[in-house]
């Protein structure tokens, strides 16, 4: 095993996935996003201030041996930050589960805690920042600080992952300089846009509108839409 730096801790190379997500759950590399996600855990909204918020970085859902991936932004402040689960307990969460429940690639079409029953088919979902940020806006530096995690996440999922769907333009530019360490970028870079698909060495990488809620709620993303993205990417990862 190797070893990775994060948070001043020179911490072990994680070898599973279960080791990658406890480690990116104690990752506190990021002193704006820390202080920013255990405020709002403080503090709460009013409509959970019963609830204990998880406040610390999220890491990603889905079995160990996806043939797909999605890749999102970043944990909601009152969404992932609260529940600990990426696109859990907020409006764009409801949309995707819904969507993925649509296709084939959920057991239910709703994501509401940790342990409510919900399984991937094949799918894993993550996000190039862990941490909750302030107006949904990671700096690049933060984005750079959270790459090592994508990194490691995605060449732990290499021997079975076949096509990645990725939710937004912010999304797709902190992806493709994690794809081109062992695979040729085409040239010119290849530009987000809504069912734009790309091979990139043995993998297809589809794009689709992020599903935040000035998406969804203007028509820009339909569920049409992402279903139609969605299942274009399960059949490009040979998933039933």
């Amino acid at each position: 095993m190797g070893s990775t730096y994060c948070g001043g801790v020179t911490k072990i190379r994680p070898d599973t996935i279960a080791q990658l997500d406890q480690q990116v759950s104690e990752c506190r590399r990021c002193p704006r996003l820390v202080a920013w996600r255990e405020e709002v855990a403080r503090t709460k909204r009013a409509a959970y201030a019963n609830e204990e918020y998880w406040g610390r970085p999220v890491p990603g859902i889905g079995p160990a041996d996806a043939a797909l991936a999605i890749v999102g932004l970043a944990p909601a402040a009152h969404g992932g930050n609260r529940t600990g689960r990426m696109f859990t307990g907020d409006r764009s969460g409801d949309v995707l589960f819904q969507a993925l429940y649509d296709v084939g690639l959920a057991s239910q079409p709703t994501s509401v805690r940790r342990g409510d029953g919900l399984e991937l088919y094949g799918t894993r979902i993550t996000a190039p920042v862990h941490c909750a940020p302030p107006a949904n806006k990671p700096t690049p530096a933060e984005r750079d600080n959270c790459r090592p995690w994508l990194e490691h996440e995605l060449d732990l999922l290499k021997p079975t992952l076949r096509a990645i769907v990725v939710l937004g333009a912010f999304g797709w530019q902190a992806l493709l300089p994690v794809l081109a360490h062992g695979r040729p970028l085409p040239r010119p870079l290849p530009k987000f846009g809504h069912g734009v698909e790309v091979v990139i060495g043995d993998l297809r990488l589809l794009g689709c509108y992020h599903v935040s809620q000035q998406n969804t709620f203007t028509g820009r993303l339909t569920p049409a839409m992402l279903c139609d993205v969605l299942a274009r990417a399960k059949d490009a990862a040979g998933l039933a």
